[in-house]
């Protein structure tokens, strides 16, 4: 644990159950779990113990909730082959509380509807709130089987934490969902796309989400950057450090620990204790924000806005300008504005640094020798700090526009997501559009027509249902298609959907939607594409 809060940690979060629903805490109501199987001992209450010991409130992740779809592929058997027909261990009585009972058919959605299983994940996830009393929880998915079985548990666990800390709660619930408050939304491997106004959380990993030899471990530079651009935006970064199945790091791990207890070391006041500014940076490089988008290519013209206050102001810059000047838009001294700046110094430089105001920007000239690597702080005071007047950064929203041939393609990346449950991911290592489990969501996409033209629609989707009935919609046109079941979620077919007629040339919305909530299914869609006719 000692690395971990060397290198800045204020919190720390141990795995509980992950969707293989082995339990890692002492259960009396789940005989699959750490203390009786396995390692025989337990290890979220061994975690907590060493959190407590360095003062770090300490969480526990539950996937639980999708358990129950995860596993029911355990009840079948291989369809041909020398195994054909041979049930698999799901089938086994002997391991029935491992890998649940058969669903219904037709179940198989992230969450079961079967309200059997959802009465024992609420009183598994009890049994876990009511004897380690975590300080925060956190849960794979949106909010759990609806208002009675999840926000009863949620309610269950403030109020358990109230009862604990003289009538205030001090508990925080986290998931993938937006919540105004009630919460704190989790983004899987990505960020918000500017400020939020309520504490958010990006849950990411320096690799794989297990020890995969196979992948690379992101570089610290990569870390840090997330760090303060998340920090700029009103969140908080809970990153998994990969380590070895006996528990150990690899020593290439370990030294980027210290590389970034280092840069803590300088740069922690910039992080702790911050609030966001008045705009979260400046720069070329604007992240569109949402699940699984995490990689950018950040530069020292990219910079992040932190502040204490009225009277601190912070100012991130991603890297170290090559002519060692920075000039900072966002403080231009231009006609009204009222804040007054008495001193700029440099984190981790001893002295003061040259400043001029300008009505281009805050100009800085930087020393010779840097304090840091990966990215350097800023640390401005004077009075009145919030009375600048920045320009707003440029919508993040992307235009789709005509390939050389004519075509387009509409990927999952330059998609907008209508809804709290859709997002991007990976299948097959490929992005998709995915989690699309309700026929209230739908993603939509901008697109510029520079020509007018016919086009055939088609787009590349997976599932294993049958039924499901999509809509392209544009320009008051509606094309239609039935998804025919792949067998698996990575396994994508080409739908046809029609032609489609575009008139007038200029900005035109197509959106992807359900033909009615009767005849959903959900599925994964890696692309649209519109291919001329003429």
């Amino acid at each position: 644990m000692a690395p971990y809060q060397k290198a800045g940690a204020r919190y720390f979060v141990s795995m509980g159950s992950h969707h293989d629903n082995f339990f890692l805490w002492n259960s009396k109501l789940h005989p699959w779990n750490a203390v009786q199987v396995g390692p025989h001992r337990d290890v979220v209450g061994d975690w907590q113990k060493a959190a407590k010991k360095l003062g770090l409130p300490f969480g526990v992740s539950e996937h639980l909730g999708a358990s129950f779809s995860w596993w029911q592929d355990s009840h079948k058997s291989d369809p041909t082959g020398p195994l054909a027909g041979v049930p698999y261990d799901g089938a086994d009585a002997k391991f029935a509380a491992l890998y649940h009972f058969p669903a219904e058919a037709g179940d198989k959605g992230w969450y079961s509807t079967n309200p059997r299983w959802q009465q024992m994940w609420f009183d598994r996830i009890k049994e876990l709130v009511d004897n380690y009393h975590p300080d925060l929880l956190y849960t794979d998915g949106g909010v759990p089987f609806g208002n009675e079985v999840g926000l009863g548990l949620i309610a269950h666990y403030y109020n358990e934490s109230a009862a604990q800390h003289n009538g205030k709660p001090a508990a925080i619930y986290t998931c993938k969902q937006k919540s105004n408050g009630r919460w704190s939304e989790d983004l899987e491997r990505g960020v918000m796309p500017g400020i939020n106004p309520y504490p958010w959380q990006t849950d990411t990993s320096i690799g794989d989400w297990f020890y995969n030899k196979n992948w690379k471990f992101r570089p610290v530079v990569w870390t840090i950057h997330m760090l303060v651009d998340i920090v700029s935006k009103n969140g908080n970064l809970l990153l998994n450090v990969v380590q070895r199945p006996d528990g150990s790091l690899d020593p290439e791990v370990e030294q980027d620990l210290a590389r970034l207890a280092d840069w803590m070391a300088i740069n922690s006041e910039a992080i702790y204790g911050t609030r966001p500014w008045l705009i979260h940076g400046e720069g070329p490089t604007r992240a569109k924000g949402g699940h699984f988008k995490e990689d950018f290519a950040y530069s020292a013209r990219d910079v992040r806005f932190t502040a204490k206050g009225d009277h601190t102001l912070y100012a991130f810059a991603l890297g170290w300008p090559e002519d060692g000047k920075l000039l900072i838009r966002a403080l231009a001294r231009v006609p009204g504005v009222e804040a007054k700046l008495s001193r700029v110094q440099l984190l981790g430089h001893s002295g003061d640094v040259s400043w001029t105001e300008t009505p281009e920007g805050l100009q800085v000239t930087l020393p010779a020798q840097k304090p840091c690597e990966y990215a350097i702080a800023l640390k401005l005071t004077g009075e009145n700090l919030r009375a600048f007047k920045p320009e707003p950064a440029a919508p993040t929203t992307v235009t789709v526009m005509a390939e050389p041939t004519g075509n387009f393609t509409l990927a999952p990346d330059d998609a907008e997501l209508h809804g709290t449950g859709i997002k991007t991911e990976a299948q097959g290592g490929q992005p998709n559009i995915g989690f699309w489990d309700s026929a209230q969501e739908w993603p939509s996409w901008r697109v510029d027509f520079s020509r007018a033209d016919r086009f055939n629609v088609t787009a590349s989707l997976a599932t294993v249902h049958d039924g499901a009935i999509l809509v392209a919609e544009v320009t008051g046109q509606q094309l239609e298609g039935k998804v025919s079941p792949a067998g698996a979620w990575d396994k994508f077919a080409v739908l046809s959907l029609g032609e489609v007629e575009i008139k007038e040339t200029g900005l035109k919305t197509l959106a992807l939607k359900t033909s009615d909530e009767a005849s959903w299914k959900a599925v994964n869609l890696r692309w649209v594409k519109l291919e001329r006719l003429r």
